[in-house]
Formats: C-alpha cells, structure tokens, sequence
C-alpha cells in the first residue's frame, strides 16, 4: 500500500467514522483515536459502522469478519487507524 493510498483510505475512514458519531465529543480523530475509550462507541455501533464501510467501499471490505478475527482485548484497543489499515489493505490496487 502506498502512503498516498494509505492517507487517503484514512482520509475517508474518519470522515465517514465522523458523518457516524457527530463531533458529539469534539474529539479530532486520528489514527491513534480509539473506538471504545476515545469514542465511547459500543459494539453495535462496530456493527453499523462495518455496514457504512462496506457500502461505500464494496464488499471486500467486512469489518465483522475481521472483527471476529480478533481477540476481545485487541478489539476493545480498536485504533481508527487499525481500520484504516484494514480497509487500504482491502481496497490497494494491485
């Protein structure tokens, strides 16, 4: 993945994370933002964000699969940049 494609991938990642949770918080994200602690989001809001990014970003791209994927601990310390990760790593043009 190249680190245009990576900064763009984040770019929209947190844009449409941001259209999901408002600037309720007044929280900038980054890749470092947390989904549990920074975000306070719950797992059902996990689900409705992988619905957000599959539509946008086709169904390669099966944030519940990877999720079930993970250790409980590993998906409580959920980055927005591990995501982002994820998604450019589904979306890289080969």
């Amino acid at each position: 993945m190249t680190i245009d494609h990576a900064s763009a991938t984040f770019d929209v990642v947190a844009e449409l994370l941001t259209e999901l949770v408002g600037d309720v918080l007044g929280i900038e994200i980054t890749p470092e933002t947390t989904f549990h602690e920074d975000l306070q989001l719950e797992s059902i809001d996990l689900v409705t964000f992988a619905s957000i990014l599959s539509e946008h970003f086709g169904a390669e791209v099966n944030l519940a699969e990877y999720l079930a994927e993970q250790d409980l601990d590993d998906v409580i310390g959920l980055t927005v940049g591990d995501i982002a990760r994820f998604v450019g790593e589904r979306t890289c043009p080969r």
